[in-house]
């Protein structure tokens, strides 16, 4: 299926870019998000009257998203958590945990933009997480786990 990109996407292609995709992927994620249309000859008019729109908007999510990272650059989170002797943690610290604090902070982060490539973190230490702010702005944040004693 030929698709009008109307904005950045990973491993497909820039805003106004003509590209054939599969079709299960352009009518259930890409046309309903809003990333691309249908590439007809009336679809493809509209675009290239909306062309300057689309790319201010799109310079304008870059900006708001270099932002953010500059603000979390080198940000240090310390979550603590209940442990065994052997430093597994009872549970673990998961996307959520991580956005809560990063909340604290008075920066929002949704809980999609978190990459856990390995899963939950599961022990006591310093783990190297991945913000995924805007396709081309990725940015690492320490999460540094501790283990408090369990109330008794």
């Amino acid at each position: 299926m030929q698709v009008i990109l109307l904005q950045k996407v990973d491993n497909v292609g820039g805003i106004g870019d003509l590209v054939r995709v599969k079709s299960g992927y352009a009518r259930n994620y890409l046309i309903p998000q809003g990333k691309a249309t249908l590439a007809t000859p009336d679809n493809i008019a509209k675009f290239e009257s909306r062309r300057a729109e689309l790319e201010a908007k799109a310079a304008a999510e870059l900006a708001a998203a270099k932002e953010r990272a500059a603000k979390l650059e080198g940000l240090v989170l310390k979550i603590e958590m209940q442990a065994g002797a052997e430093g597994k943690l009872f549970g673990s610290v998961g996307t959520v945990d991580i956005a809560e604090e990063i909340g604290k902070r008075g920066i929002e982060v949704e809980r999609s933009e978190i990459r856990l490539p390995d899963g939950p973190l599961r022990v006591v230490g310093d783990h190297q997480v991945e913000l995924h702010l805007h396709t081309d702005v990725n940015v690492g944040v320490t999460v540094k786990i501790e283990a408090v004693e369990a109330a008794n």
